[in-house]
């Protein structure tokens, strides 16, 4: 009877998904080992690479993108190095945009080359193609319009899955205008499954349909956002949308007759037809007005976040029910900072339905909880803090000098002043479940850097990895930690840019020789 019940409770964990010899545990307690050594005293960081470009550097799962995407270069080796090299592309090739694309799981594919990465980039002629991501080698070309738009954004509404594809805001010459001609298409939205890649439709935001203030678009997740320029946001269902008002559905690569003309679908010099009409106001599934159009959804049950649409609520953030808009006891988060840039404010990516509160020197994750006694209403409770170390302060209003005057400053120093340790970058590493944070403290021209790892649960500092090269706030600046990798993007003025890399290092006693 106990061999019985044991073998049931191994059939009932098999069909929850839980078996100790797939592929999948192997994989969670690998990462959970490289999260200890990680977070080990004895594990270093070290700079292993460092390279400089007249041209934007990028980053993608291992690999850095130099030269418009001409030169791919893998940073997985001990030393990175070249995995292609093309050559120099002409203006009228040149990339404007760029998304990773990897292999689904669990799915058949009609190409053996669609079981590796690939790079999807849009160039500016109107090209979309599929390269790739160990070669360079074109897979797939399609051809989206004319000289009608110009295709520039690409973006993911579902990651992996479903891909759109953004043109800019048609505006007409200056000619035009001035002769009263009217435009009333702003934008073009053509949206693709990817793996295989295949079009799902075009379609066109017409202020004919949506009004004339329609600054951006965007599709996210099954939803048509429009933002208007008085901080109005509208949330439509694509989906629904599409179904709707599909004229006719097409096949790349297959013949069309459309609106008299006759041609191959993705296939130059036809492109793609606009074959999603909006002919009426689709159903308006929700609007809020929010400053800046800043708008987000998340937590568990369904909440949104804004602010308030005037000028001096900036930096106050509103926590609501999505469900009838009821503000969530303490709900309004203000860090109430005096500093030269915003705090910010966004759902926290683990899916946990958390908050994270981001200000000068102070990380705050919030969390959503039923009120007591009171399960119809939310509030917003504090999970834990991260704050900067402000030990030695250069913020005292008097000072003694080495003869004895005292000197009383007459300002104060702003929160985000840089002789102050002032946080820079959050992020959240998925695989090893852990909060980045890069903080910062310049004095003069030497600024220093350090990026701290902290447990996603709790909070507590598990290790910290100061980053050699000096650190200026005034410029641009992206860091990625990618498992063992850590890699620093810096963009100086006249468009220079540069890429440090620094590799997970344990042996320190042989480094040290």
């Amino acid at each position: 009877a106990p061999e019985a019940h044991n073998v049931c409770r191994l059939l009932t964990r098999r069909a929850h998904g839980f078996y100790a010899g797939d592929a999948g545990v192997a994989h969670r307690k690998n990462l959970g080992l490289l999260r200890k050594i990680i977070c080990q005293e004895s594990t270093k960081f070290k700079n292993v690479w460092t390279t400089h470009s007249a041209s934007p550097i990028a980053y993608e799962r291992g690999r850095i993108y130099l030269d418009n995407y001409q030169c791919c270069i893998s940073s997985i080796a001990q030393e990175p190095r070249i995995l292609y090299q093309k050559p120099k592309c002409s203006k009228s090739e040149k990339i404007e945009d760029a998304l990773l694309l990897e292999c689904p799981l669990g799915e058949m594919l009609p190409s053996p080359s669609d079981y590796k990465s690939s790079l999807i980039v849009l160039t500016v002629q109107n090209w979309l193609l599929r390269l790739s991501a160990d070669s360079g080698e074109v897979l797939e070309k399609i051809y989206l319009a004319g000289s009608c738009c110009k295709f520039r954004y690409l973006s993911w509404d579902t990651p992996q899955e479903v891909m759109v594809v953004k043109s800019a805001q048609n505006k007409l010459p200056a000619a035009a205008r001035q002769a009263s001609i009217q435009q009333s298409v702003l934008f073009y939205l053509a949206v693709f499954q990817v793996l295989p890649l295949s079009f799902i439709g075009m379609l066109e935001i017409n202020k004919k349909i949506f009004g004339n203030s329609v600054t951006d678009v965007a599709v996210s997740n099954g939803i048509l956002i429009v933002m208007y320029s008085m901080g109005l946001v509208r949330l439509y269902n694509f989906q629904a949308i599409s179904e709707q008002f599909m004229e006719q559905p097409f096949d790349l690569g297959h013949e069309f007759n459309w609106n008299g003309q006759v041609g191959v679908v993705g296939k130059y010099p036809f492109g793609l037809p606009c074959n999603i009409k909006i002919t009426d106001t689709p159903p308006l599934l929700f609007e809020a007005s929010s400053l800046e159009n800043a708008f987000q959804i998340g937590g568990y049950p369904w909440h949104y976040i804004i602010t308030p649409n005037k000028k001096k609520q900036k930096g106050v953030f509103h926590i609501c029910s999505l469900k009838d808009n009821a503000l969530a006891k303490n709900g309004i988060q203000e860090m109430k900072c005096c500093s030269l840039e915003p705090d910010w404010i966004y759902f926290h990516p683990d899916m946990s339905g958390r908050i994270i509160h981001v200000g000068p020197n102070l990380i705050k994750v919030l969390k959503l909880k039923e009120v007591k006694n009171n399960t119809d209403q939310m509030e917003i409770a504090e999970d834990f803090t991260i704050v900067a170390n402000r030990e030695n302060s250069v913020n005292n209003a008097v000072t003694v000098t080495a003869s004895g005057r005292v000197v009383k400053k007459r300002f104060n120093l702003l929160d985000d002043d840089p002789e102050q340790e002032t946080f820079k970058i959050v992020d959240y590493e998925d695989e090893l479940d852990l909060l980045s944070t890069v903080a910062v403290t310049q004095i003069g021209a030497d600024g220093n850097a350090h990026l701290d790892f902290h447990c996603n649960e709790h909070g507590i500092l598990l290790k910290s990895i100061p980053l050699l090269e000096s650190w200026d706030v005034t410029y641009s600046h992206e860091v990625y930690f990618d498992k063992d990798l850590v890699l620093h993007i810096e963009q100086k003025p006249n468009r220079r840019f540069s890429c440090y890399v620094y590799q997970m290092v344990c042996d320190t006693a042989k480094d040290d020789e």
